[in-house]
């Protein structure tokens, strides 16, 4: 059997667990390079960093080690993503499969888009984007439940989170500023909160793209609420009166009609505002229209057996990490160019059941 020759960039939750899975469960696949940030993960091998045997690769700091490399393949999952990083992998022959950001890549910056269509071209390459939300809940799923609309109205997806159980508190508190003082909170708070805004900005416009809604805008608003009392969370002191809660909505109108709606109810220390909406925790999708639908997704490790919160957290990386690897057959028999959640065909489990 002919391996396919993958990279892992990163090794956080997201990345660590597609180097886990393939190592498990993913015998097509062949790993030959993994890029680490941390000076003490490089020189590793690769199956040493994620409690697995040795593979005979070892993990390296060096981007331009990667980049020399034969690969077919790049899971591209750092904290901070880079277009320069992932033209250069796709003009340098490898296909790209993140879940960093490029979700709906017609509708970023012009000059990005057209860098990355070019880095596409020179290398044979395609580029996909895709994940949890954003990602498969927030594009694949309402396209698929669009297949039985006669006509839709509004779409609206709600997620609801309490971050005191992320263990990345670095994500928490230096990316998301929680913590902060409640003036820092906004679409152009930070470097960070300005990215994450734009993936759901992105995003709302995949899904008026996809399904013809002709919209002629997309808005990002934030309400950020203070704590009421001190929270200790793992190691970090989130303090009474700073940011604890944050409820974004990014919604795609056509005059004044909002027709697509992504809303983020997200806390940290269980304080939540009364007067804000009350869906289950997980992600609610609702589909107005002819006929008017409604789909509640939640990840946990089990829903039959006793595991600690840390697994159940861990759950959402897991699909977040599988929506790509289970995507990249169809990645790599793309065209070169911009292959889309819309673009490709369904993107279903490689390792199923494991008895293939």
């Amino acid at each position: 059997m002919n391996k396919r020759r993958v990279i892992v960039w990163g090794t956080g939750a997201v990345g660590a667990e597609a180097l886990q899975s393939i190592i498990d469960t993913r015998d097509d696949l062949h790993i030959v390079g993994v890029r680490v940030y941390s000076e003490q993960k490089a020189g590793v091998d690769v199956g040493d960093l994620v409690d697995r045997p040795g593979q005979g690769v070892v993990a390296t700091s060096d981007s331009a080690e990667i980049l020399a490399l034969e690969a077919d393949l790049v899971i591209y999952t750092p904290r901070t993503a880079s277009v320069t990083e992932v033209c250069q992998l796709l003009a340098s022959g490898k296909n790209v499969c993140t879940t960093a950001f490029l979700f709906h890549p017609r509708r970023v910056d012009p000059t990005d888009r057209d860098r990355v269509i070019a880095a596409c071209k020179a290398g044979g390459t395609s580029v996909h984007g895709s994940g949890l939300n954003p990602g498969n809940l927030s594009g694949v799923l309402p396209l698929a439940l669009s297949g039985m609309s006669k006509r839709i109205d509004k779409i609206t997806l709600q997620e609801r989170a309490d971050w005191s159980v992320y263990e990345s508190t670095s994500i928490t508190f230096d990316n998301m500023a929680f913590g902060e003082p409640l003036d820092m909170i906004s679409p152009t708070g930070s470097e960070f909160l300005a990215f994450n805004s734009s993936l759901f900005v992105e995003q709302v416009w995949f899904l008026a793209d996809a399904l013809n809604a002709d919209i002629d805008t997309v808005t990002a608003e934030v309400e950020a609420v203070a704590a009421v009392t001190d929270h200790l969370i793992f190691d970090h002191l989130l303090r009474a009166g700073t940011t604890a809660g944050q409820r974004w909505r990014w919604v795609g109108r056509r005059g004044d009609d909002e027709l697509i709606e992504i809303e983020a109810l997200w806390t940290v220390g269980g304080e939540d505002p009364p007067h804000w909406p009350r869906p289950r925790h997980g992600w609610t999708l609702t589909i107005e229209g002819e006929p008017s639908m409604q789909a509640h997704f939640i990840s946990l490790a089990s829903f039959t057996r006793e595991l600690p919160i840390a697994d159940h957290v861990h759950a959402a990386s897991v699909a977040t990490a599988m929506q790509i690897l289970n995507a990249i057959d169809a990645v790599c028999a793309a065209p070169p160019g911009l292959a889309t959640m819309a673009d490709l065909p369904l993107v279903r489990s490689h390792y199923g059941f494991g008895n293939g």
